[in-house]
């Protein structure tokens, strides 16, 4: 796993320090397991992840036995990923446009990785709660260090949480199929958030008109 990993995948491979060519090889996996399931879909052959990876079938088993153990890899990934944009935009300004960027994609997110989160399915170990509960709880804590900031700032209402942000933004992820569309309803839940004090939405803003002399 990548260093901005939100943790190990469980259910993956057992926990423990590999040697640098067995990292190698997983991490090769699971880029090219990411690869072939955004083209085509996480029903997609395992040969052709083995063969993008460019590994043998033997070496792929030995990391992920079955396909859900590499579902499970490819959308921690995923979420990782998401919680480090987070903690960089933490360093950006205007901290509600920060807040905005991060709510863009985690909106991406959620529409464009809902096919894996749906195919990771409950096995005999019961692992499927433990693993959302962690995906959520690292996804909450990144929308909240944002929106914390923000407040802090005076451009967000005080009273607003994380929670009401993520079900708003899961709200748009779910039920539109536009971008303009999405892009409409996420400036409409900004203005609708702003404080008296907030400037426009950058993407509101247009500059001054040229004096005509």
């Amino acid at each position: 796993m990548s260093s901005h990993s939100a943790g190990p995948a469980p259910g993956s491979e057992p926990q423990r320090r590999r040697r640098a060519d067995a990292q190698r090889n997983y991490d090769q996996l699971v880029a090219a397991a990411r690869a072939v399931f955004h083209d085509h879909g996480v029903d997609a052959p395992l040969d052709d992840i083995a063969r993008r990876a460019g590994v043998g079938n033997a070496t792929m088993y030995r990391h992920f036995p079955t396909r859900g153990e590499l579902i499970i890899a490819v959308y921690s990934e995923e979420v990782a990923e998401l919680c480090a944009a987070s903690r960089s935009l933490l360093a950006e300004d205007p901290p509600d446009d920060a807040l905005f960027d991060w709510l863009r994609n985690f909106i991406a997110h959620v529409t464009t990785k809902r096919e894996l989160a749906l195919s990771i399915t409950d096995d005999s170990t019961g692992q499927r709660p433990a693993l959302f509960d962690r995906w959520h709880h690292s996804m909450h804590a990144a929308a909240s260090a944002l929106l914390t900031r923000a407040q802090n700032a005076g451009t967000v209402r005080a009273d607003l949480t994380a929670s009401e942000l993520l079900a708003l933004a899961n709200g748009i992820a779910l039920t539109t199929t536009d971008a303009t569309q999405a892009e409409r309803l996420v400036l409409l839940i900004r203005q609708g958030t702003d404080t008296p004090s907030t400037p426009p939405p950058r993407e509101l803003r247009t500059p001054s008109p040229r004096p005509p002399y």
